[in-house]
């Protein structure tokens, strides 16, 4: 695999290069330690570490009039006005740019002015380079039950804080209508006698036992969507498009500008493809760290490059997915990846495949792309063929399992099932004649059949109750020329099949589909190296994923685009959708970027689509034993049968130092997730909801029975402090 740094060349965080949380430094809600004080922004239960920006200062002004004496005293390059709904009661908040080498020297000027609230640096989010944080003059703060006006200013006192707006008692944490504790929450102001920024003042407060919540209001601007510079890039109408004609339906492309948004995918994420060969001559196939592990299966060696003149269409399919943003022809789905090439030997004998994939596990592959069929039309898989799969599916990845992809074909028949065949040349099939594609139909892969640009089947797609997604393509023809024309093209469609390409990568010079460098393409061969290419930028935003949790979340994410049209060519209809969400010919649906790859980050798994939430607490106090390291167990029973599909633990605790316990939860299966680790340090009151977004090892629990006995362990580690375990609370969705 690629050598992992923190930052990838487009800027993405690579989160698994570090032992810390992802999203911050510890899992607390409070507990900033004194030297994180001003780089960690507590928000929406994450402690989100900052980094300064080295040429920008934010400063918050009362007086107008301050603005232009302090601006002919330090002489910052660029002044801009970032106050959010500014009216003459506000602040003005203004950012100045100005050489790095001035900026603490003059931040500490301005602090010491009488004319300035506050004056700070200006941040970006670890997690989100070049994405800018300013500091607002408000803090929101949320006490604990019970405590009078008085008890609250005492807590505020001596911080130059103004109290504001009353946000009224709310439930804190609270999973259900009874669940959870009261709590008063107020909108501060920082005031004119306020020396730090609200940052500092938020975790400082964070700090006190009676604080339950303390975040800064942040601004951040507004981003237009993010588009490549490719000159080509406006005719890749499958990325994303914003016209309409009448080739071209609105919402057929995949989304892409809002999921690069998130990332454009990271070098650390590799993108292994097979296929005939590549030219890597192609500058769309190169760029610092972008090949990794190529490897030619035919000639044994690792240049994987085209000899002969039909060796085309791998370097078709890896445009697609990987294509570098060059600023010239083309860019693939998922730039910032890193590519595997792997050329085939062209058969698939048991022999060939295993080594497709278990090269790609070992050379560290986190995405097998394979956009071929075998030349038969009955085709089931040997034990030895459907084993290398499934250990790349299931140990790769280091455990977590390399995502394995297959295009569904392009004959318009099942990929598993029965036709009544009529109308071939010669006769070459005739009667009830049954299709078999063993690796569309291995549980271990996703597969992808094709709609095209009017949100319609592509009428070559291969269909049935094992596709995974579909994805945009071409419309033409089913070819039935599945081994160099052994088949000849079936039943004749006589319909106009209306539909565009897709612009991808062609083999540079005179060789190749066209004479240009880039080309017409389509197929599910096209398709499932755009679908690879989005669990590409998936596994970017989320590393931790396994290969199950990728492909259930790219189903639950889809568009479910409907064609009522009959087939033109056998005259069926199966673009609607059964009970469970599935359609025949699209099978979840056409994938959408964005909404994949906002899930893959955690924020939309709480979005699915429950039938049922099971709701359970235990209120039962129990004393926690001094360094015991059997702990104590509290148990909730589920009566309910049902596959999870959301689930949040809610703990309420007590106890002279926090950070001398653990809590994991146990389910009736006998798995065990570390919910909390000791990283509570000296805090005394634990009220937390730990949920799939908060904490991602709870993902491993999806698709799991929930039905029997859960339990909550909680353990002391250390001698010298004691505590008691006050509720807990699990709500579950199936």
């Amino acid at each position: 695999m690629a050598p992992a740094s923190n930052t990838d060349p487009y800027g993405q965080v690579n989160q698994a290069t570090s032992g810390q949380n992802s999203r911050g430094i510890q899992s607390g809600e409070q507990g900033v330690l004194p030297s994180q004080i001003g780089v960690i922004l507590q928000r929406g239960g994450e402690e989100l570490r900052l980094r300064k920006v080295k040429n920008r200062l934010t400063l918050c002004l009362m007086d107008l009039e301050a603005l232009q004496p302090l601006i002919g005293q330090f002489q910052p390059r660029q002044v801009s006005n970032i106050t959010p709904q500014a009216n003459d009661q506000s602040p003005l908040i203004l950012e100045w740019q100005l050489k790095a080498n001035r900026l603490e020297e003059t931040l500490e000027t301005l602090r010491k002015s009488l004319a300035v609230l506050y004056a700070s640096h200006v941040y970006e989010l670890d997690v989100s380079p070049g994405t800018y944080v300013y500091l607002a003059n408000q803090l929101t703060v949320q006490f604990s039950q019970g405590l009078s006006i008085t008890q609250i200013e005492a807590i505020c006192q001596g911080r130059g804080l103004a109290k504001g707006q009353n946000l009224g008692i709310i439930r804190s944490h609270a999973l259900s209508d009874s669940g959870g504790s009261s709590s008063s929450t107020y909108c501060f102001l920082v005031g004119p006698a306020a020396r730090q920024n609200p940052l500092k003042i938020a975790n400082q407060l964070a700090a006190h036992p009676q604080v339950l919540l303390a975040e800064p209001n942040i601004i951040m601007a507004t981003a237009p969507l993010y588009r490549p510079t490719d000159d080509r890039y406006g005719e890749q109408w499958y990325l994303n498009h914003r016209s309409r004609s009448p080739d071209l339906a609105p919402n057929s492309h995949v989304f892409a500008e809002k999921a690069w948004d998130i990332t454009r995918g990271s070098r650390s994420v590799v993108i292994a493809i097979s296929d005939d060969s590549f030219d890597l001559a192609h500058p769309d196939l190169q760029g610092a760290g972008k090949i990794v592990g190529p490897r030619d299966l035919k000639n044994k060696d690792g240049l994987p490059t085209p000899t002969a003149e039909y060796e085309n269409h791998g370097t078709a399919v890896a445009g697609v997915a990987i294509a570098e943003e060059t600023g010239k022809g083309i860019v693939g789905i998922a730039p910032g990846c890193s590519f595997m090439p792997i050329q085939t030997t062209g058969y698939l004998d048991d022999t060939s495949i295993e080594a497709i994939f278990d090269w790609a596990v070992a050379q560290g592959a986190d995405v097998i792309s394979c956009s071929w069929s075998p030349a038969a039309v009955y085709f089931p898989l040997s034990r030895r063929i459907s084993r290398a799969i499934n250990r790349a599916a299931t140990k790769g990845r280091g455990g977590k399992g390399c995502v394995v992809l297959f295009s569904a074909g392009n004959a318009n028949r099942p990929v598993e099932g029965k036709v009544e065949e009529a109308g071939w040349a010669k006769n070459l099939f005739k009667g009830l004649t049954s299709w078999l594609s063993g690796f569309a139909i291995h549980p271990d892969v996703i597969t992808v059949s094709a709609c095209t640009s009017l949100n319609e089947k592509a009428a070559y797609s291969n269909w049935g109750r094992h596709i995974s997604v579909a994805a945009p393509s071409n419309n033409a023809p089913p070819n039935m020329s599945l081994s160099e024309g052994t088949f000849d093209t079936g039943p004749p469609i006589r319909s106009r099949l209306i539909g565009r390409t897709v612009l991808t990568s062609d083999r540079t010079g005179y060789q190749g589909y066209t004479k240009d460098d880039y080309t017409g393409f389509g197929g599910t061969s096209s398709a499932c190296p755009l679908v690879a290419g989005i669990v590409g930028l998936m596994l970017s935003a989320n590393p931790d994923l396994t290969a199950r949790e990728v492909k259930q979340l790219l189903q639950s994410t889809t568009d479910k685009i409907v064609d009522k049209n009959p087939d033109p060519q056998l005259k069926q209809k199966h673009g609607s959708y059964d009970n469970n969400g599935h359609s025949l010919w699209f099978g979840y649906g056409k994938v959408n970027a964005y909404k994949a790859v906002k899930a893959a980050k955690g924020g939309a798994l709480s979005d699915r689509t429950l039938h049922q939430t099971l709701t359970q607490r235990n209120t039962t106090i129990i004393s926690i034993p001094d360094d015991d390291p059997r702990g104590i167990f509290s148990h909730l029973d589920i009566a309910e049968p049902g596959q999870l599909q959301d689930i949040k633990v809610y703990i309420q605790a007590e106890h002279d130092f926090l950070g001398d316990l653990s809590f994991t939860l146990q389910t009736p299966l006998g798995q065990s997730i570390l919910l909390q680790s000791r990283t509570l340090g000296r805090q005394t009151r634990l009220q937390r909801t730990y949920s799939l977004v908060s904490t991602p090892s709870l993902r491993r629990l999806l698709g799991k029975e929930v039905k029997g006995r859960w339990r909550l362990q909680v353990i002391d580690h250390v001698n010298g402090h004691t505590g008691r375990l006050n509720r807990w609370e699990l709500v579950l969705g199936i």
